[in-house]
């Protein structure tokens, strides 16, 4: 455990107070119904509020109540929380702020000093903090879990949650004739926290991130999305893992990693649940197991998603993202467990109770990016305890919450062309292909009317093979790259049935759709696009109903809450690098005036 690091919290005495009277003039008037406690709102991560002051009859009134610029322009992912007429907002780069929420003034700030020494494997952005037991905590670029007062922003305690960075990729290993040796590499495989932590029974729950990241290469245009993700064969990454600490002081309570020592191999799986083929020379893997016994030394499985938790069986579940190296199998023979794979843990011990692997040995970057999420679900007459999980392969999957077992696997969101082709090294288009399908954008579910409703992303990707000659005796090195195509380029807003398995409606935007979904009692579904609209629909028929406008993407999840009996509807606009949206430092709360 780490103390006495620099701390620059901005906290005057007035700010203080001003916190102080805030949180304790509405403790009594504002109930939990009314605040966003949580990343998801409560722990089945639903992110469906049953507030209504704001509707489809008046929506159109809706308008700017503050905006909040933090001076801190870059991808912006952040859910912010609202508790007690309080707002705790993560930046890029991991400061926080403490915000009135009925005004936008800044109540404190802390400002995060990164590890030097630390590089960071997946951009800036945060996708938000944990409050509770009178802290406030986040998880950082440099892999460190960091808990802060709650009144004031000074440091409690701030742990390593890895020891050491590990060893990533580099372009000396690419072809020098491949354009992607020379362009500027914006991230690579190494170890950062993105997720929100969640905090259950005195245990905060957090994830590391970019094992198995790949090479980010960047675009030569500075508007345009990614250039290029490439997994170069080599003993890259390490496992990741989801882990608990106490909420007093930091300590490890658990930790489960998500590559098995042993087992990691699997069945080696060669179709889905209903037949789809993943391609898989099965007879070449398993001759080639011998030669990679400690594969999965390097496995990857990053955890990006905030875990959402049954709390009456003490169950979470997660997604884990894509075995390591990405896209190139060369050196991992099997299912490569459990990567792409939804889990379920113990939320005491971290045991595992349960997993289902959406893609066996992904080979496209199929990792589970969106949240899963918890709902009763009606099912052959019956209403079944379920989690469901929107994917990168551009299917919402539904699953019983105590077996794992499979129940529906509903339409398509998105189209789908070529799933589950191997790159070539000609080139092999596919799509939903790396970016999705839904992202790491979350859904929202009206549990009430059997309905969820996922942001996506229509994005052709073409995968190629090269092979980079070898040098003074050593083979040649294999690596694979995925890179956006010139077809067109779309968002989708689906409403689907759960209980169908159908699509009820679609809105097409311009540009893919990144940052995710509010639902609410009010028949409203609320989402961002990257041009700057944040938008509002009608539930029932996806009619666009109104639209607020930003200077930069609207890439974030919203969020809505209630103060002293007005209702806001707030996100943060910041754009997002890897989409080419414009990035901004802003946040907006909207109310009907």
């Amino acid at each position: 455990m780490k103390t006495n690091r620099c701390l620059n919290t901005v906290a005057s005495t007035v700010a203080l107070l001003v916190l102080v009277s805030c949180a304790s003039s509405n403790k009594s008037s504002t109930s939990n119904r009314d605040d966003w406690p949580s990343y998801g709102r409560d722990l089945t991560s639903q992110r469906f509020s049953p507030a209504n002051q704001i509707n489809t009859q008046n929506v159109q009134k809706l308008a700017e109540a503050w905006r909040y610029k933090s001076g801190i322009s870059a991808t912006f992912q952040a859910t912010p929380i609202v508790q007690n007429g309080v707002m705790y907002l993560s930046l890029p780069y991991n400061h926080v702020v403490a915000l009135n929420a009925k005004t936008g003034q800044e109540l404190w700030r802390y400002t995060h000093d990164r590890r030097k020494d630390w590089q960071m494997c997946c951009g800036p952005a945060n996708r938000g903090v944990a409050v509770a037991n009178g802290k406030v905590f986040i998880g950082t670029v440099d892999a460190r879990l960091i808990a802060l007062n709650a009144q004031t922003g000074t440091k409690e305690w701030d742990i390593d949650v890895v020891e050491n960075a590990i060893v990533t990729e580099g372009q000396d290993a690419l072809d020098k004739n491949d354009p992607n040796s020379a362009r500027k590499v914006t991230g690579g495989t190494g170890i950062g926290i993105a997720m929100a932590p969640v905090v259950y029974k005195g245990k905060v729950i957090v994830g590391i991130t970019g094992v198995g990241y790949g090479l980010h290469i960047d675009n030569p245009r500075e508007d345009a999305p990614l250039g290029a993700v490439i997994g170069v064969t080599g003993r890259f990454g390490r496992p990741g893992f989801l882990a608990a600490y106490d909420v007093n002081n930091g300590k490890r309570v658990w930790q489960f990693d998500t590559i098995p020592a042993q087992g990691w191999e699997g069945k080696f799986t060669e179709t889905s649940d209903d037949g789809t083929s993943f391609n898989r020379d099965i007879a070449q893997e398993k001759t080639e197991l011998a030669k990679y016994p400690d594969a999965s030394r390097f496995g990857g499985g990053s955890a990006w998603s905030t875990p959402a938790i049954d709390s009456a069986t003490n169950t979470l579940y997660f997604g884990t993202g894509n075995p390591s190296p990405q896209m190139n199998d060369i050196s991992r023979p099997g299912d490569n467990l459990y990567t792409v794979s939804l889990i379920a843990l113990d939320t005491e011990t971290g045991k595992l109770k349960w997993h289902y692997q959406q893609v066996p040995h992904d080979l496209w970057g199929y990792d589970l990016a969106s949240p899963p999420v918890l709902f009763n679900y009606a099912w052959q007459g019956k209403k079944i305890p379920a989690v469901g999980q929107a994917s990168k392969t551009g299917w919402f999957f539904i699953h019983d919450r105590a077996t794992g077992q499979l129940l529906k696997k509903t339409d398509a969101f998105v189209p789908q062309h070529n799933l589950f082709k191997k790159a070539t090294f000609e080139g092999t288009v596919v799509y939903p292909g790396i970016l999705g399908g839904a992202n790491w954008s979350p859904v929202s579910v009206d549990e009430a009317h059997q309905r969820v409703f996922v942001a996506a992303i229509h994005a052709p990707i073409k995968y190629t093979l090269h092979e980079s000659p070898g040098k003074d005796g050593k083979p040649a090195i294999r690596y694979a790259a995925s890179e956006p195509t010139n077809d067109p380029r779309w968002g989708l807003l689906s409403a689907i049935d759960l209980v169908s398995g159908k699509v009820l409606w679609q809105v097409k935007t311009a540009q893919p759709l990144i940052g995710g979904v509010l639902a609410t009692a009010g028949n409203l579904v609320f989402t961002g696009e990257g041009n700057g609209q944040f938008n509002a629909y009608h539930t029932q028929t996806g009619e666009l109903l109104w639209q607020g406008k930003s200077d930069a993407g609207v890439n974030a999840p919203p969020i809505t809450y209630t103060v002293n009996g007005q209702q806001y509807i707030a996100v943060a606009s910041g754009g997002s690098s890897i989409f080419g949206y414009k990035q901004g430092d802003a946040v907006t709360a909207f109310a009907i005036k």
